[in-house]
């Protein structure tokens, strides 16, 4: 039975009906709707729209159903048309006429737009702790890997000296960043529209504010028509979870090039590898791979939500139901992403040995030979060219910054002495870099400590 049938003469086609049906995949907010039908029925007693005593059995009719669909004895019929409509059919058939009321006052239209802020406000508090479980895996790790040093790149090609540590709190300030829009998403998603109606609320005299407060709601939406037709927050959130998902992609990438022969910076463990099934030597990042694999998948519900909603005229309109599958998946994907990623992070063996050797390569403390210069007062564009000439030298002789004698840097320029061996050791040029943000030991401890300040504030 459809809930809209009266109007028609003859039943839905069976493939029509199967193309409109959402149950298969809004059955999953069923105990958000409970939840709403539960607080609207409290309201429509409480302003004696409806009675008392139907108001009682509706509620322990509500509360029946939550609980034989938590423990397994109900199931949900996948012939019902959508979540709504098997809740308030499965009352009815169990409790009467009574259950004919709970509708009163309140459209398919605002309650399922209530159903997928309360569904979509659990999502973002699961996706914020698994967040948050991230980044105290990174600050963790930046302490202890603080002195590691490693070469920092640009353009994939070694530019100076930093730390593990300070490699790690990057991603960790990427992430920050991320947990702050799922706030601000929460934010805006956290309001009623329950009262909106079909499109332009109801003669019934309602207390949306009520309703609101019994779920925990911020407050209402001011607008019947903006009420039933905004999904703004559905957009908001799948944008939020691409860019945690392009944040996870760029990590992977580089744990992927970390994890070759040719860098063997890191090994992940066994628990997070696959092997081949011809090679027998091989340890694949499977994980990381997947993880950079997906972020298209929630990049195409970001698309798949904007391009749903674009020319939708006010109010409701049946496209509209093109949102849950997206953001369903965008959320779902996302937090099995994050359920694979954090262990594996959390897991790998940091090999800081093979850092320390590629930091010695590729003249990655040249500008901290010509910041040398300039210390003994040449220009900078003059201590740059002669620095150049330097590395110039050293690569015609196979030789090394560290390595050159002391005549080579003096016939280049005189302002060399022997203290420029000290200036451009590597743990010198790490650990003079103390400007806020920068990557000496003392800096990434302190920032990792103010990070975790920072996550739980």
């Amino acid at each position: 039975m459809k809930l809209w049938e009266g109007r028609f003469s003859k039943e839905i086609d069976k493939k029509t009906n199967d193309f409109n049906s959402s149950i298969s995949f809004d059955c999953r907010m069923a105990e958000q709707d409970i939840a709403g039908s539960l607080a609207h029925v409290a309201m429509l007693t409480a302003q004696g729209i409806v009675s008392a005593t139907d108001g009682e059995v509706i509620t322990d009719g509500l509360c029946g159903i939550l609980e034989d669909l938590q423990s397994g004895k109900l199931a949900i019929d996948p012939n019902a048309e959508d979540i709504h409509t098997f809740v308030e059919q499965t009352l009815t058939a169990r409790i009467g006429d009574a259950g004919k009321r709970l509708h009163t006052g309140r459209s398919r239209n605002d309650q399922v737009a209530l159903d997928v802020r309360l569904y979509l406000r659990e999502q973002v508090k699961a996706l914020r702790a698994q967040l948050v479980e991230l980044v105290e895996v990174l600050t963790n790790k930046a302490e202890q890997y603080a002195a590691t040093i490693m070469p920092g790149y640009t353009h994939m090609q070694r530019a100076q000296p930093i730390t593990f540590g300070h490699h790690l709190l990057a991603y960790g300030e990427m992430l920050l960043r991320d947990i702050g829009r799922l706030d601000d998403t929460y934010k805006r998603m956290n309001v009623s529209p329950l009262g909106s109606g079909a499109l332009a609320g109801t003669t019934y005299p309602l207390d949306r504010e009520a309703v609101a407060n019994s779920l925990q709601m911020a407050g209402v939406t001011h607008n019947s028509l903006d009420g039933v037709s905004d999904r703004d927050f559905c957009v908001e959130l799948a944008a939020a979870l691409s860019l945690v998902m392009v944040h996870l992609s760029r990590f992977s990438e580089e744990i992927i090039l970390w994890c070759s022969w040719e860098f063997r910076f890191v090994e992940l463990d066994d628990a997070f590898s696959t092997g081949s099934s011809i090679m027998p030597q091989k340890k694949n990042p499977d994980i990381a791979e997947l993880v950079r694999g997906k972020s298209g998948r929630v990049f195409g519900d970001l698309m798949t939500l904007l391009t749903a909603l674009k020319g939708l005229p006010l109010a409701y309109n049946k496209d509209m139901q093109e949102d849950k599958e997206a953001i369903f998946d965008a959320c779902d994907t996302v937090r099995m992403c994050l359920t694979a990623f954090i262990p594996m992070i959390d897991t790998m063996t940091v090999k800081a040995d093979n850092m320390r050797k590629a930091a010695a390569g590729g003249f990655i403390n040249a500008t901290d030979c010509a910041d040398y210069l300039v210390s003994k007062g040449l220009p900078f564009r003059d201590a740059y060219k002669a620095t150049g000439s330097l590395v110039a030298l050293c690569i015609a002789d196979g030789l090394t910054l560290e390595t050159l004698p002391l005549e080579r840097y003096q016939a280049v320029c005189e302002l060399f002495d022997e203290d420029v061996y000290d200036a451009i050791s590597l743990e010198r040029c790490v650990a003079e870099r103390k400007v806020i943000g920068g990557p000496s030991p003392e800096n990434v401890r302190k920032e990792a400590a103010a990070m975790k300040i920072r996550l739980h504030s």
